[in-house]
């Protein structure tokens, strides 16, 4: 990008000494969006800076700190813009949309802001345009606060504790929970675990999406003593992920699936109107990380055994049992579409490269897909969808299924959906359900739907909550993000 900012604004050097301190206050601050200000030539900058002061500089030299400082200043215009690290190199699955530029290549703005010296404003206006992503960086830097500071120190381990209860590693409990904000107003030396203490573990505990019994369990334990420097690095990797995906989150309908949250929504102009749990893929079997539109709800839908399932779980049990398919209630179609008897397959031969039938499951009370589901187009193979295994919602930790995301109250789903509460109210979907017959109704307007992943909460309150990390995506991350980052390794617009 060097050569073309320098050929639009006409060769011209761009930096003063005083530009060149505005420069280095911007590179320093990056830090509260989770980037490394090495990056952006913190050490040579700074070194180099007085030259420009100087008049005894050459004009070489001069030329050499201004190329210098042009590319830091880009480079961190970009990293805030579409973020530091391709999404793609983590994830090949990824199919987000970068962030649109105005202009080919964004070079416009930069020189536009070098020109007119308007460098702090150009670094606003990169950042995402959204109060997630401003709760985010207010978050860092607490964080950040306290682990200079020094954190927080670990509990010692023990029996489980609960109001009523004293114990030496009370006052310590007092004093981690203190230190995040949980516990206020209360005495940090007591050993009693009394009403107010038991609010505050709860408290905790809601934040990072545990049972909120208010006890302090071997999970809870667990949680409170991750260190200070892991949950900074947890709000990093979320704040780069912001500037891959916030731009998404735009007007009109749509449906957001939270796969590390475990949970649904439905928006409306950025507005919530829903909100459901779901139970996501296992972390051998992972829900993908992508974008569609939903085009189509099916009403008593039947069930397709998919190739993985098939040749992970179906044929090995039937060769194992050969009644596995009769219990399960799955019949073998061929591909007239008739159905065939399974006593008739010899089961030990049977693989998926070479099984010449399919595996459906009719409509009824024990279908996998339960009573509706959400189509969407995907290579995948993956969608939202009811199910009958509705206990499981109620464990904290949901990665239960092959990879669809199975949604606690569908139904509530499908009205909004279809949006027309005449034709589709309740009672009218409920007279579709008791036929047993499978429908499909394509939507008049499809309805964008996101696959996220998101390991941190925001409140409206400005609260953070941490969640639990269950495909192991933040380590990764974390690291690409403290790279070194090399010219060449992303493609710059």
């Amino acid at each position: 990008a060097l050569p073309a900012i320098y050929e639009e604004g006409g060769y011209r050097a761009y930096w003063t000494p005083e530009r060149l301190t505005i420069l280095l206050e911007l590179v320093r601050q990056s830090e509260e969006d989770g980037l490394r200000p090495g990056d952006y030539h913190l050490a040579a900058l700074t070194r180099v800076a007085p030259d420009l002061s100087n008049p005894a500089t050459d004009a070489v030299a001069r030329a050499q700190v201004d190329l210098l400082a042009t590319d830091a200043f880009y480079l961190l215009l970009y990293h805030l813009y579409v973020g530091k690290v391709d999404p793609k190199s983590l994830d090949p699955k990824w199919n987000f949309d970068p962030r649109p530029f105005r202009e080919p290549g964004g070079i416009g703005f930069v020189v536009g802001a070098l020109t007119q010296g308007t460098l702090r404003e150009a670094v606003a206006k990169v950042r995402p345009d959204h109060w997630w992503y401003q709760r985010a960086r207010a978050a860092l830097v607490r964080y950040r606060s306290l682990a200079a500071q020094g954190g927080w120190k670990p509990i010692p381990p023990g029996k489980p504790l609960k109001v009523g209860m004293k114990d030496p590693r009370i006052p310590a409990l007092r004093q981690r929970l203190a230190a995040t904000g949980d516990l206020s107003g209360a005495p940090l030396d007591s050993p009693e675990f009394d009403e107010l203490l038991a609010k505050a573990v709860a408290a905790f505990q809601e934040r990072h999406r545990l049972a909120a019994d208010g006890a302090l369990g071997a999970t809870t334990l667990a949680e409170l003593n991750v260190p200070v420097e892991s949950r900074i690095d947890q709000i990093r990797v979320n704040l780069e992920r912001g500037r891959w995906a916030l731009q998404e989150l735009t007007g009109g309908d749509l449906v957001i699936v939270d796969v590390a949250g475990f949970e649904v929504d439905y928006l409306r102009d950025r507005a919530q109107l829903w909100k459901s749990r779901v139970q996501v893929g296992k972390p051998y079997r992972q829900t993908p990380i992508f974008k569609s539109k939903i085009d189509l709800v099916v009403f008593n839908p039947t069930w397709t055994v998919p190739p993985g399932i098939l040749s992970n779980d179906i044929l090995p049990a039937a060769r194992k049992d050969a009644s596995y398919l009769h219990k399960k209630g799955l019949d073998v179609i061929d591909r007239s579409g008739r159905k065939v008897d399974p006593s008739t397959i010899d089961w030990s031969k049977a693989t998926a490269q070479n099984f010449p039938y399919m595996l459906r499951q009719e409509p009824g009370p024990d279908n996998a897909l339960g009573r509706v589901k959400f189509m969407f187009p995907n290579p995948y193979s993956v969608y939202l969808h009811d199910t009958p295994h509705k206990a499981l919602f109620e464990k904290d930790q949901r990665a239960f299924s092959s990879g669809c995301m199975r949604v606690e109250r569908p139904l509530e789903l499908a009205r909004l959906l279809l949006n027309d509460d005449q034709k589709w109210n309740a009672r009218a979907i409920d007279e579709v359900l008791d036929t047993v017959e499978t429908r499909t109704i394509r939507l008049a307007q499809p309805v964008p739907v996101l696959i996220m992943y998101w390991t941190i909460d925001l409140s409206v309150e400005g609260r953070i909550g941490f969640k639990n990390d269950p495909y192991k995506r933040d380590p990764p991350l974390a690291k690409a993000l403290d790279a070194p980052f090399q010219a060449g390794q992303r493609r710059a617009p």
